[in-house]
């Protein structure tokens, strides 16, 4: 994908119709640059310089610069919680909870290395720690919700809200550890992450997916 639109010169910005990019071009231009310089040295201006648009237009697909980096994220709640309008009332509610939270997170192998950049960024990055909280609690309240009916209790019940963090604190533990082992197997993590959560008294072992990343 072109960063900037072929063939233009100095003055074509002042002619015609106005430059355009897309979301997904700025998403992809903002990771770069996250990576290559640092978030924090990186500026909506200059997002909005390489993809060869207005700082202007740039806010018209995303409110921050964080926001680039949570768009992915607030898309799986809506994924998550249309997946689980789709699973039969005789599943059981944690055998449910897992099949489609890892049911959500299954990538095709060419989008791995664009989802550990971003991981590696919402982890380590402290501006990007700070902003976590609506997205967790987002996140969270779709798995509570789905609780919530299943036992027919209100969504904000202390057994509902339980479920939800108990999920989303596995999945992270999950996506850590995928992180530092750099493989394709995020799945496998993360439904032995959620068995460990939710059975304590059988700890499944840790998937031997392959060799520790060379030098750990």
């Amino acid at each position: 994908m072109p960063m900037t639109a072929p063939g233009r010169d100095a003055g074509s910005s002042r002619r015609g119709r106005p430059p355009q990019t897309s979301r997904r071009a700025l998403e992809l231009i903002a990771l770069r640059l996250f990576t290559e310089q640092g978030f924090e040295e990186t500026t909506v201006e200059q997002i909005a310089a390489v993809a060869g648009v207005s700082r202007r237009a740039f806010f018209r697909y995303f409110d921050s610069k964080a926001a680039v980096l949570w768009h992915e994220f607030d898309g799986e709640v809506e994924a998550l919680r249309a997946a689980f309008t789709r699973i039969p009332g005789d599943v059981p509610m944690m055998t449910a909870i897992r099949q489609v939270v890892v049911g959500v997170n299954r990538y095709h192998a060419e989008d791995l290395p664009e989802l550990r950049t971003r991981i590696n960024l919402i982890s380590f990055v402290p501006a990007l720690q700070a902003s976590a909280a609506p997205h967790y609690d987002a996140w969270e309240r779709a798995v509570s919700d789905f609780a919530a009916g299943r036992i027919r209790q209100p969504a904000d019940s202390l057994y509902a809200l339980a479920i939800g963090r108990t999920t989303l604190a596995a999945c992270r533990a999950a996506y850590d550890r995928w992180v530092i082992r750099a493989d394709a197997d995020l799945p496998v993590y993360l439904d032995t992450a959620l068995a460990a959560g939710f059975a304590p008294a059988s700890l499944p072992a840790e998937p031997d997916t392959r060799a520790e990343v060379t030098g750990r």
